[in-house]
């Protein structure tokens, strides 16, 4: 298990204490869902988040953010963001705004 698969464990781990939050998939990726809907997974030493199209990473400091992009001929879905492992210190925040955002 790599460090960013240890962290993203420890933080899908504290999300679940919370009601209606639980483990589950996006893309075969492991992901946290609240009531059904999943708002953050992590894949290829990632985590991304659905924070909705108005968040602006480089306005909130992020480096090296992506968009979610799975399709080849669709443009990035601007709702979900991937955070990479260089912004750690800031995973378990983002995935608590992306929780409250689905609230």
């Amino acid at each position: 298990m790599t460090e960013a698969e240890a962290l993203y464990e420890f933080i899908r781990d504290k999300l679940c204490k919370n009601d209606g939050v639980a483990r589950g998939k996006m893309m075969s990726s492991p992901a946290v869902k609240f009531k059904g809907k999943v708002f953050t997974f992590f894949h290829n030493e990632r985590m991304t988040f659905k924070l909705g199209k108005d968040f602006e990473p480089e306005e909130e400091g992020l480096q090296g953010c992506t968009y979610l992009s799975p399709f080849k001929n669709k443009p990035p879905m601007r709702a979900w963001i991937n955070v990479p492992y260089d912004e750690k210190d800031r995973w378990e925040e983002l995935a608590r705004l992306a929780l409250d955002k689905m609230r």
